[in-house]
């Protein structure tokens, strides 16, 4: 396999690119002052974010983690991050034992 000096620059210089990106995101969000819809549209991002990791696993994988994501989540609505992430790994231990 062989790699040639315009490849090589190109993947060079979109990690650069990526790079920057991220680090302009992290100083300019100390800048910005959100309020109203867009204050509400940025506390949303960390939900959707987690949704869009969590979803695909968990329903791809089988019933138990399924339904174990859908008691994790009515369990989030009540207690707190750890007593949620409590529940969420009971359920799944739990529901393999028994599907």
């Amino acid at each position: 396999m062989s790699l040639d000096m315009t490849t090589l620059l190109a993947i060079i210089a979109m990690a650069v690119v990526t790079y920057f990106t991220r680090i302009a995101g992290l100083f300019v969000a100390d800048r910005l002052v959100l309020t109203g819809r867009a204050k509400a549209a940025f506390d949303a991002i960390p939900p959707a974010v987690l949704v869009a990791v969590i979803a695909p696993t968990a329903l791809t994988t089988g019933w138990a983690e399924a339904i174990a994501a859908g008691i994790t989540a009515v369990a989030a609505f009540r207690l707190p991050l750890l007593g949620t992430v409590a529940v969420g790994v009971i359920a799944v231990v739990v529901l393999r034992n028994l599907i």
